[in-house]
């Protein structure tokens, strides 16, 4: 039996049969659709039907895939790139072909997870999904539903409010003239004083600061558009004080600055 439904600007042909179960496949036209579902029940009739090569690739293959075409494209790559090793170090999901990850397995994995965090659990799962889902739409796999889509994500945890308390201000102030890195105080100062994000401040370049009319234009900012961020007094005297050696004000890595930030946090303890 086939059924079919619009999604994402593209037709879903799905088929089903209780004895192999079902698949389906996108297409740009419900005509297209429509041919393909009774070409494949065609052959179910007469038992000639038989699954694609993409399902029987692994899990692994397919995250491999993902990681080495569509990942090196995004701007949060680095990241990305790393969240996906560390996928792909569990070897036990990752070996499992196409056709039989079903949705129990996920969740199994979804519960196991969840021990290291609920956005570390987040990020795997969204990831698994945003495959499949490239590769049924983009590489034309027939893997079938998409059996994240079929699971509980686990819920966010509530929103941060944390706000510097009386006296932790000067406390990392004081740890912070104890270090060598130069560069950590005046991002911290500056990121008081604009409320710009950690990526913002790092890719931030001398080009894009107006002195004059004391601000900074931020060219691609998370939600994808520009902006600009007014400069206080105070944001541009720390600029005053950091050597332009680089089209880069702040010229280190994220990594580099978040492993300063948490050995200065525990210095003020």
């Amino acid at each position: 039996m086939a059924s079919f439904r619009k999604r994402n600007n593209l037709w879903q042909a799905q088929v089903r049969s209780k004895y192999i179960g079902s698949i389906s496949k996108s297409f740009h036209s419900k005509s297209d659709a429509q041919k393909w579902a009774k070409e494949q029940e065609v052959l179910m009739q007469c038992g000639q039907w038989s699954r694609s090569k993409e399902q029987t690739f692994t899990l692994h293959s397919l995250i491999t895939k993902y990681k080495n075409e569509i990942t090196p494209k995004k701007r949060g790559f680095i990241s990305e790139d790393q969240r996906l090793r560390r996928l792909l170090k569990e070897k036990d999901l990752m070996r499992i072909p196409l056709e039989r990850l079903h949705p129990p397995i996920l969740a199994a994995f979804r519960d196991r997870r969840l021990k290291d965090g609920v956005r570390a659990c987040q990020y795997d799962l969204v990831l698994i999904r945003h495959a499949w889902n490239i590769a049924c739409i983009e590489w034309g796999w027939d893997l079938g539903d998409n059996p994240v889509e079929k699971i509980r994500l686990p819920k966010n945890n509530p929103p941060r409010e944390r706000r510097l308390k009386p006296g932790e201000y000067e406390r990392l102030k004081k740890a912070s003239s104890e270090t060598k890195v130069w560069y950590l105080w005046p991002i911290i100062d500056f990121a008081i004083e604009t409320g710009m994000r950690r990526s913002e401040i790092l890719g931030m370049k001398w080009e894009h600061i107006g002195i004059d009319n004391q601000r900074v234009l931020l060219p691609l900012t998370k939600n994808g558009s520009s902006r600009w961020v007014p400069l206080s007094d105070k944001a541009i005297k720390v600029l005053d004080q950091i050597p332009r050696t680089t089209d880069h004000v702040f010229p280190i890595t994220d990594v580099a600055l978040r492993q300063s930030w948490e050995r200065l946090r525990n210095r003020a303890n």
